[in-house]
């Protein structure tokens, strides 16, 4: 038995903001973590692929407002940065 990912310790180094734009964040990353894990049976973003992500900003969101896409690409921007990616992502 292996123990769930935790998504706020995964963060926890490129967290930034107040505690209100944190629990944004996490929440949002959680999310996203269990979209793609329902749908790919990818757990934790170390094994995430941007096909991944892409599927989540162009299927799982497309019913969500410009405003809320804008937030979660903040947090995919996060997840990005924390992966050691320096270059921008392409979404």
């Amino acid at each position: 038995m292996t123990k769930p990912f935790d998504m706020a310790l995964f963060l926890s180094g490129v967290l930034t903001g107040s505690k209100i734009t944190q629990r944004r964040h996490l929440r949002q990353a959680r999310i996203m973590q269990a979209a793609i894990q329902q749908r790919w049976q990818r757990d934790n973003p170390w094994t995430w692929q941007l096909k991944h992500v892409r599927w989540f900003f162009t299927q799982h969101l497309k019913v969500h407002s410009d405003a809320t896409r804008y937030y979660y690409r903040l947090t995919a921007l996060l997840v990005w940065r924390r992966l050691g990616n320096d270059r921008e992502m392409l979404i």
